[in-house]
């Protein structure tokens, strides 16, 4: 499992571009975003550079999560 801060996700639509954003790559098979505190969980066998690249594409940069 990979937990992303994603600290420019503030609303409900942000937490669905985030879930179709990360959703979108190859290897994903399952995201859960918490909108509060700012994260997403994804599991699956995707690389953290592809999810990485798609939040930034999608315009909401982040990172590995402590």
């Amino acid at each position: 499992m990979v937990n992303l801060s994603i600290p420019d996700m503030s609303c409900g639509h942000c937490k669905t571009a985030v879930t179709e954003a990360l959703t979108s790559v190859s290897g994903v098979t399952k995201v859960e975003v918490d909108l509060d505190g700012r994260t997403a969980q994804v599991e699956g066998n995707a690389a953290l550079a592809a999810l990485v690249r798609a939040l930034d594409q999608a315009g909401y940069p982040a990172t590995l999560a402590e």
